[in-house]
């Protein structure tokens, strides 16, 4: 099964982030152990741009949908045979000391 991983941080929280080599290791590591099909980072929030429809007017907003600290960081895709796998996956990735990770089974569309 497939599932998306959110990479979460805290604008407001230290800056002692990983260093890159260290989630550059849990990225080889997942990739070469077959579980990690992709992934990537994100920009910071402000960068983000909404977009919705309704009543047939297009509304376009600068920033995130929503108005918090936490924000996506980054995405990883794995795929694995359940949950808890999911789980022992992410729970390696070095974001996780430091932030969260949303773990979200795929939905195929068929």
């Amino acid at each position: 099964m497939e599932y998306m991983l959110f990479i979460c941080t805290d604008s407001t929280a230290p800056t002692t982030e990983p260093t890159v080599h260290t989630i550059e290791e849990w990225v080889a590591a997942t990739t070469e152990g077959g579980t990690r099909r992709h992934g990537d980072r994100l920009r910071p929030a402000n960068d983000a741009t909404t977009v919705k429809l309704r009543g047939g007017r297009l509304s376009v907003t600068a920033g995130p949908f929503a108005e918090t600290t936490e924000w996506i960081a980054g995405y990883d895709v794995i795929e694995c045979g359940d949950l808890d796998a999911a789980i022992e996956i992410a729970a390696k990735h070095p974001m996780a000391q430091l932030g969260q990770i949303e773990i979200r089974p795929m939905w195929p569309i068929e």
